[in-house]
């Protein structure tokens, strides 16, 4: 692509979009890029929050965009039904019993569930299944720093290639 057509392109479906950010949750700094390590993602392809992805679409290359995603659009809203006291009896002995540590189980189904430990006791378990951003506002600094259309490969394999 010359010049010209680089600087028309605008983010879309089945572009291969690297993205510059910073998120910012409760006035505090959560998460950014680091330097020369992009985000990449295929625009439409869901690989990012719907919030996000969403008010992406028509940025150009190097355009920057102050965005705010509420939680329905983010990580959902926090549920209290969501955590759930399980028996210390019926989780491995390896793993690591400390608030906040995160987890990965199986149900009867053999679904696989995130959770982090809420709390515990002697006995039990508070299991907090909600996504830790789950009810926050997210804010997200965004500079579209790398854009092109993905190949017919990235697209099928549902990733960019770097």
């Amino acid at each position: 692509m010359n010049d010209s057509q680089t600087n028309n392109l605008t983010v879309q479906d089945n572009y291969a979009v690297g993205l510059e950010y910073t998120l910012v949750i409760d006035g505090e700094v959560y998460e950014q890029t680091e330097e020369n390590q992009l985000l990449y993602f295929i625009q439409g392809g869901e690989q990012i929050i719907p919030g996000l992805e969403s008010q992406l679409y028509g940025m150009k290359l190097g355009e920057r965009r102050e965005i705010k995603v509420s939680p329905e659009e983010g990580y959902g809203e926090y549920d209290e039904d969501a955590i759930g006291c399980v028996p210390r009896s019926e989780l491995p002995d390896d793993i690591p019993v400390e608030k906040g540590a995160y987890l990965q189980l199986r149900d009867k189904d053999g679904e696989v569930l995130d959770a982090y430990i809420e709390d515990y006791d002697e006995k039990n378990l508070d299991l907090n299944f909600n996504h830790p951003l789950a009810g926050k506002e997210l804010f997200f600094s965004v500079k579209v720093a790398d854009l092109r259309p993905a190949t017919e490969e990235e697209i099928e394999h549902g990733h960019v290639h770097e």
